[in-house]
């Protein structure tokens, strides 16, 4: 398994097919998963460097 970090590009809602809610932020998913690889190649989504628990420590960093 690949890990990536997604995000939805503007104006595109993207849900979670496992959980079923939407993507809002970087999220990492599992890059040879045929649904993120079709939602990649029809621009839904676009791949990040940065991970969303990345993005929660620099949070609790400055608390």
């Amino acid at each position: 398994m690949r890990v990536i970090n997604i995000v939805p590009v503007e104006g595109r809602l993207v849900r979670d097919p496992a959980t079923g809610r939407e993507i809002e932020g970087p999220t990492p998913v599992d890059g040879d998963d045929g649904f993120w690889i079709r939602r990649l190649s029809d621009g839904d989504v676009e791949e990040v460097a940065e991970a969303a628990e990345s993005n929660a420590a620099k949070k609790g960093a400055k608390a």
